[in-house]
């Protein structure tokens, strides 16, 4: 295999359910990235092979391969193609993934990997609101059960035995540290500014200064009356897109690319589509085995804050050091845009890991059906 790189990383802001880039069709919104990484890379999109984005609900303004038609409203060469994954949550996490498959074996020698969702303009739960995508098959097999995420959350509390004040306290640090991160600057270089009829927006807007247990502790539970999931606990829905450059570091050095870290191994599991959100778990063991590597090697973690339960878990069963995982907080503070979620994440964290020299980070994600993906990459240098 070649020494895959990633030598460009961008995101817009992710905005709130209604909030700024609401206006943005998908599309335009993923146009946005890719030319902010032909812009700040120098990238000529001639030598791009291909790009592969992440989009959950293909429907709507997000139907007909988004992927494709990402490129042409950014206005690069018709002949660039574009496909469009969905791995769920992970999606563009697995966009990534595939990208270094392609560049690594030798087939591709330069692709553009990242995702989009405005889940304003196509709401969560549109692509499942005309049929029952499960089949009776697998609704007997696990009987009948709802494939409800809020109630997956719900039961790995129950398992690990989190209560209501555990999961508000992870909550309210994941909007203590972003709010420290926003201000003091650390999302400045990674974001895109996008510009809309009301303005620009170039910052996160689903931080809420000031949360506290005492706050979350008046929020009703949202799936069990007698539960500890609800509104504050939970990721936010949310608008945003990501892109990343993948290619070998020779490829790079030929194209006057910076690359900022090395792809050293990606995961994806099944696990338990009852649990579903627990994926995470043996996608870290599986990827740390790729990479060769051991959990102390890692100076930080993405685990996405699809509920507060679920990194706790996570944090649990590896043993992590809760200060290394999400230091800049995560999709409870800053949001959750599904399809481009993994990409988002991917490029904060390799930010934090060259401000900060930090040698090995690994992102992991949970996805609807219980699979997850997981990645580890190496700083550059």
């Amino acid at each position: 295999m070649r020494e895959v790189v990633i030598a460009g990383a961008v995101r817009t802001a992710v905005g709130k359910r209604n909030g700024g880039l609401s206006g943005v069709h998908s599309a335009d919104l993923s146009a946005v990235v890719l030319g902010a990484l032909v812009d700040r890379t120098g990238l000529d999109p001639e030598v791009v092979d291909d790009v592969i984005w992440g989009c959950v609900s293909q429907v709507g303004d997000q139907s007909s391969n988004i992927g494709r038609y990402a490129v042409l409203a950014a206005g690069w060469p018709e002949t660039i193609p574009g496909t469009t994954v969905n791995r769920a949550c992970g999606s563009s996490q697995q966009a990534l993934d595939f990208a270094a498959q392609a560049v690594g074996s030798g087939q591709q020698d330069l692709v553009v990997a990242g995702g989009v969702e405005v889940m304003s303009r196509v709401p969560l739960g549109t692509a499942r609101a005309t049929g029952q995508p499960y089949g009776p098959k697998v609704l007997a097999r696990y009987e009948d059960f709802s494939f409800n995420q809020g109630i997956s959350a719900e039961l790995i509390a129950q398992k690990w035995g989190f209560g209501r004040t555990q999961v508000d306290e992870f909550s309210a640090r994941s909007h203590e540290r972003a709010a420290a991160a926003q201000d003091r600057g650390a999302f400045t270089e990674q974001i895109v500014p996008v510009s809309t009829d009301s303005g620009s927006v170039q910052a996160d807007e689903g931080i809420r200064r000031g949360t506290s247990v005492e706050k979350l502790a008046g929020l009703k539970p949202a799936f069990q009356d007698d539960g500890v999931i609800h509104a504050g606990n939970s990721s936010q829905i949310s608008d945003g897109a990501a892109a990343l450059v993948v290619t070998t570091a020779d490829k790079a050095r030929e194209l006057g690319l910076t690359p900022l870290v090395r792809y050293r191994a990606g995961a994806v599991t099944g696990a338990d589509p009852v649990l579903m959100l627990t994926g995470p778990i043996p996608a870290t063991a599986k990827v740390l085995r790729k990479a060769g590597i051991g959990l102390p090697d890692i100076g930080v973690f993405e685990v996405n804050e699809a509920f507060a339960p679920v990194p706790l878990a996570w944090q649990a069963e590896t043993g992590a050091d809760p200060e290394l995982v999400n230091p800049l907080g995560g999709a409870i503070a800053l949001g959750h845009p599904l399809g481009a979620s993994g990409a988002v994440l991917m490029t904060r964290m390799i930010h934090h890991m060259r401000e900060q020299g930090i040698r090995y980070g690994l992102q992991t994600m949970c996805e609807g059906g219980g699979t997850a993906n997981a990645t580890v990459v190496e700083l550059f240098s």
